[in-house]
């Protein structure tokens, strides 16, 4: 066959060939997105971004409860006159409170009867029993202005002088043990968080590799059409990023769908024990505005993550394949 007739069966191979629209190229990705892999990954990320939420919410709770609970407690300063032989309870604990009422920088004094006193303790020794034959002290609370550093030194010694049982007391040590338990609580939620981001990477690593395994023929074909490793890489990793969006989004939505209703399930059991317990410890349960932007940054965080974990092992493995 001569040169003019090879193109003519060249040319006509051409026009007999089904020629593709523009906008229909490029509609099948690299990497199926549909794959089981794919739907497992989701899952994975999902699950992981909805523990990292729901402890990212808990230590959230308990800072802002704990910071309410140090901020009330700090203005306040507590007097207990307990009753001694020879005292008139009564009149120790009125001149306790005049002494209190008289320094400078309290704004309030409340002085608790007896029966206020024994309703106290209900609490702890229930209610319906009779405490008249029991020595319960006196409390008087006395609220101190913001930003007044009292002279505690002076006001235990005036007290003493006209109550001798009476104690004074700033709440210094439970402030102490609140923020170490505060402190405790950020650093294992942290603790969690790393381990979530740790088992994160590794299982995205793992579905990565599996990934690339099974595309091994496809990456081998862009290489020999001179595909970049840049280029393979920039396809999974778009594809990676996708999954771990759509497993942010999952897990997040679904922490924060929990925290939206934990306020109603605390009103749910509000007046029992469990229930009155949880409350005073993280409040009613309602996460802030700022705490939703925290949860929606994480996720999108939890996906970028995955997105460069993914990114990382696709080199690896590319080098690999070559």
């Amino acid at each position: 066959m001569s040169t003019t007739k090879d193109g003519g069966a060249l040319t006509d191979f051409v026009k007999e060939r089904p020629q593709v629209a523009p906008t229909a190229r490029n509609v099948s990705p690299i990497v199926p997105r549909g794959s089981i892999s794919g739907r497992a990954l989701v899952a994975v990320v999902a699950i992981m971004t909805f523990l990292a939420s729901l402890t990212t919410g808990a230590v959230l709770l308990v800072s802002a409860s704990a910071s309410e609970w140090q901020s009330e407690v700090g203005s306040e300063i507590t007097v207990q006159i307990r009753p001694a032989a020879g005292r008139d309870l009564d009149r120790d604990s009125l001149a306790a409170a005049d002494i209190v009422r008289g320094r400078p920088g309290v704004v309030e004094v409340r002085q608790y009867s007896k029966e206020e006193s024994q309703k106290l303790l209900e609490p702890w020794l229930g209610s319906g029993l009779s405490l008249d034959e029991l020595p319960v002290p006196r409390v008087v609370v006395a609220r101190i202005a913001p930003g007044v550093v009292l002279d505690l030194d002076g006001m235990r010694a005036a007290v003493a002088r006209v109550a001798p049982t009476a104690s004074v007391d700033d709440h210094r040590a439970w402030i102490e043990r609140m923020r170490a338990m505060t402190s405790a609580t950020v650093f294992a939620g942290c603790g969690i968080l790393g381990l979530v981001v740790v088992a994160t990477i590794i299982s995205v690593s793992f579905a990565t590799r599996g990934a690339m395994v099974s595309n091994r023929p496809i990456v081998e074909v862009l290489h020999f059409v001179g595909a970049t490793d840049r280029y393979i890489a920039n396809r999974f990793f778009r594809h990676f990023l996708m999954l771990g969006l759509q497993g942010g989004v999952i897990g997040g939505g679904a922490a924060m769908l929990v925290f939206g209703f934990s306020e109603s399930i605390a009103n749910w059991f509000s007046g029992t024990a469990v229930g009155d317990q949880f409350v005073a410890l993280l409040g009613t349960f309602a996460l802030r505005p700022l705490g939703y932007v925290v949860l929606a940054a994480q996720a999108v965080a939890i996906a970028g993550i995955t997105a460069l974990a993914a990114r990382r092992t696709l080199f690896a493995t590319l080098g690999e394949i070559e």
